[in-house]
């Protein structure tokens, strides 16, 4: 396991006091770990949770050659360019059993979807286009290929293939795929545990009386709301005074207890508080100034064997540095492989002022335009403790670090919400 100052000397141009968003990532990146405990549940318990080993199917799926169309099975190479084609039912094909009998030239069977296809058949006619002719059936030239609307056996998924890879997150389609292959049960990594705590003398919890200089905690909440929707177990230390005692108690107790900490408050500089100096006393920590808006002051490392992350104190910058770094380094714990989602490009409807050397995460609504095409537009105020500007966004407007002034009409990327928050 790589120090702090160990993984600070492999990145180039590494600078605590003015970091860029995608180095924080890169460094998050070898920080963490992924968790090797692993269990066994069923479909239905395993929704959202990594896989923890290849799902290799039992079966093929389709088990055969079927019908995509309720129409008519035929041999397609009696197909003759821009001529119809004739031809005579000699029985029915229903889905759920082979049908048993030989066809011949000319001839061709009623089929149902999903429907076995019967043996020399390879093409299905929708029931729609033909035209019925006493006990025959008429098709039109030019309407179809050799195999058209014939699902081939094992083209969704081969017997003895992985159907889904070790490190995926399953989704409900994931699930699907597994309960099609007749699999019950399936092996996945464990649940995340992540201790968290907002700290302060000036927080209030719910149900304590409101007192001047005081405001009530919703970074506890937000970020609990965060973890679930990621499929963590969350560990609810609540609200840690500026007491030293109480803070070296908090973090043990988290060090012990959690594969990751989160905290909310005490992370700037200057402080003077007792946060940053329990995160050093007790942990292999960085304090960072990140070239970013909002957020900026964050702390990074490891408390014991759990990482640490260290939050800024206002409400947005909280859930913002949470999607932008805190988010992909517990997917990461978690064994997930995948990637962050792609960006959405949308056309600013505003200008917006930005200066170049750091990234800006804007509160944004995307909505389709008067010529149909997605424009975003902010929220209006994007000060750090504006957290309804959080609920009447759906994504973030993600200001690179080295872009500028913003015309309305050029494109900007967008981090959607859905799903997330």
């Amino acid at each position: 396991m790589k120090s702090i100052e160990q993984i600070a000397a492999e990145l180039q141009g590494y600078d605590p006091q003015a970091l860029s968003a995608t180095a924080v990532n890169e460094f998050l990146s070898r920080l963490v770990t992924p968790v090797t405990d692993t269990e066994e549940l069923g479909i239905f318990e395993a929704l959202d949770r990594v896989l923890a080993q290849d799902v290799i199917s039992p079966v093929s799926v389709p088990p055969h050659d079927n019908s995509a169309m309720d129409g008519y099975a035929f041999d397609g190479s009696q197909l003759r360019t821009g001529e119809t084609l004739t031809l005579t039912p000699i029985g029915t094909a229903l889905a759920g059993k082979a049908w048993q009998g030989t066809v011949g030239a000319g001839q061709c069977v009623r089929i149902m979807t999903g429907a076995i296809m019967p043996t020399g058949l390879d093409t299905v006619v929708p029931q729609e286009f033909v035209k019925a002719e006493g006990d025959a059936i008429t098709l039109p030239a030019g309407l179809l290929q050799p195999g058209d609307n014939r699902r081939l056996l094992g083209e969704d998924v081969m017997a003895g293939q992985p159907a889904l890879q070790k490190g995926e997150r399953l989704t409900p389609a994931a699930l699907g795929l597994a309960a099609s292959l007749g699999i019950k049960t399936v092996q996945v990594m464990r649940r995340l545990k992540v201790a968290y705590f907002s700290t302060g003398d000036e927080i209030l919890s719910l149900g304590e009386a409101p007192r001047e200089g005081a405001v009530y905690d919703s970074n506890r909440y937000t970020v609990f709301g965060l973890l679930t929707r990621l499929g963590c177990e969350v560990i609810d230390f609540g609200v840690v005074r500026d007491e030293p005692a109480l803070l070296e108690a908090a973090f043990r107790r988290a060090a012990a207890e959690a594969d990751a900490i989160i905290t909310s408050g005490g992370v700037s500089v200057g402080e003077a508080d007792f946060t940053k100096t329990m995160m050093k006393q007790l942990g292999d920590v960085a304090f960072w100034r990140i070239a970013m808006r909002p957020g900026r002051p964050m702390a990074v490392g490891r408390i014991g064997k759990s990482v640490l992350f260290g939050l800024p104190g206002n409400p947005v910058a909280v859930m913002v540095t949470f999607l932008a770094f805190v988010r992909p380094a517990l997917l990461q714990i978690m064994g997930s492989s995948g990637k962050a989602p792609p960006l959405l490009r949308a056309r600013s409807a505003e200008a917006i002022r930005k200066k170049p050397g750091r990234t800006e995460y804007q509160r944004g609504t995307v909505s389709y335009g008067a010529d149909g095409s997605l424009q975003v537009r902010t929220t209006g105020n994007q000060g750090s403790g504006v957290l309804s500007s959080m609920v009447q966004a759906n994504g973030l407007i993600v200001l690179h670090h080295g872009q500028g002034n913003v015309t309305a009409g050029d494109e900007v990327d967008v981090m959607m919400f859905d799903g997330v928050i």
